[in-house]
């Protein structure tokens, strides 16, 4: 059975200009990759783990190779800050760089990116991150994975936060592309499980936003639902054996495939609600990202139970070989609940009378999908699913 209108797939331009380097030892040709573009590198990376795994040694080392002048900017955090950006940008003026590489996950690069846009024409990030200003020139931008969740490592779109005005918000610029991304699986083989689990979850809920953006594109959707049915294939395999290269290996191709345009094209974009809702958890309670998408997913699917019961039943169709939206969605929630991803706002200890703080802030940042809009009354009944 198919629930498809099929006269309204949208015209679009397939583009995507990264190089993107897969597998074991591919960090080798770092070296000549940043060579492209000169050899004073600004090296952004987090709070140190890629320091004590022995990361940041070997990306140094690539980089001593080709007798590049390296200036560091560290300290950047899971659910990245403008004035993190900002700092950055302001350390690339000064030391004249001429090429930015990103050693870290989603955070690390989506800050390298809004640095790239800030640098030359002395933007501000959230001037940036807010179409203030439109920046025509960035820095050569190449990305060292570290966590498989984002995909923001093959596309054109940062997430930043303020922690002045308590928001967070996507963007999206063609200039931001990194030019090289190195993805070595081995680089992920030290990632947590919890982080493990709320990457999976990322890379899911990327693949549901596409699904339930705009315009009818049948084979972009087979494409989310082979990338959601791939992940639960190995998920709770790669959780009980972190060290397994070969499914640490599917799950980072998997995570790029989720965002890196595959599932788009055809469609005018994603839908991006339950985004713009777990984001509130972030801004709130610092919740990782991945944990905000597990909690939010399957209350924003109840909620549209019966509004899109056609794009349901066809998802169900396609993840489970069932068009029963009920049991799609309990199933969906149980898998997150398998690989010990929150599913409820109470298991990571935010209380029933914290519930007005949380809509308030939704309703300040007016929490909405692109495509199926959310009013205040949509947005409390999707919180009360929450808890």
């Amino acid at each position: 059975m198919s629930f498809f209108n099929f006269n309204f797939m949208e015209n679009f331009i397939a583009y995507n200009p990264t190089k993107l380097h897969f597998g074991k030892n591919v960090t080798t040709d770092l070296g000549k990759a940043s060579l492209e573009y000169g050899k004073r590198v600004l090296l952004i990376y987090g709070k140190g783990s890629v320091v004590r795994n022995g990361y940041y040694k070997l990306i140094i080392s690539e980089l001593e190779k080709i007798g590049a002048s390296v200036f560091e900017y560290s300290g950047v955090q899971p659910n990245p800050l403008s004035t993190h950006a900002d700092e950055a940008a302001e350390l690339a003026r000064k030391h004249q760089i001429e090429v930015i590489v990103a050693l870290g996950g989603g955070s690390v690069i989506d800050t390298a990116k809004v640095v790239s846009l800030c640098v030359r024409e002395k933007h501000t990030a959230w001037d940036v991150m807010t179409y203030k200003v439109e920046p025509q020139t960035s820095i050569p931008l190449i990305v060292v994975l570290t966590l498989a969740a984002t995909g923001t490592e093959m596309n054109h779109f940062p997430v930043l936060q303020n922690p002045k005005t308590k928001e967070k918000n996507g963007y999206r610029n063609t200039l931001t592309y990194p030019k090289h991304a190195f993805l070595d699986p081995n680089f992920t083989l030290t990632v947590p499980a919890d982080y493990t689990a709320y990457g999976i979850t990322d890379l899911i809920a990327h693949a549901l936003e596409a699904y339930f953006g705009k315009g009818d594109a049948p084979l972009s959707d087979r494409f989310v639902a082979a990338i959601i049915r791939e992940s639960m294939d190995y998920a709770e395999s790669l959780l009980a054996d972190l060290q397994n290269y070969e499914l640490r290996a599917r799950m980072m191709w998997s995570a790029t495939t989720a965002l890196n345009g595959l599932t788009a094209y055809g469609k005018v974009s994603g839908d991006w609600g339950v985004h713009a809702l777990g984001h509130i958890l972030s801004l709130l309670y610092d919740t990782p990202h991945g944990a905000s998408l597990s909690i939010a997913y399957p209350a924003w699917l109840r909620y549209h139970k019966h509004i899109l019961a056609g794009r349901l039943k066809q998802l169900a169709i396609y993840l489970f070989d069932n068009e029963d939206i009920d049991s799609m969605i309990n199933r969906l929630e149980s898998f997150f609940t398998s690989i010990n991803s929150p599913v409820r706002l109470h298991e990571i200890g935010i209380k029933n009378s914290q519930k007005a703080e949380i809509l308030a802030l939704m309703n300040k940042n007016k929490a909405s999908g692109y495509f199926h809009e959310l009013d205040d009354a949509a947005r409390e009944k999707i919180l009360n699913f929450m808890f």
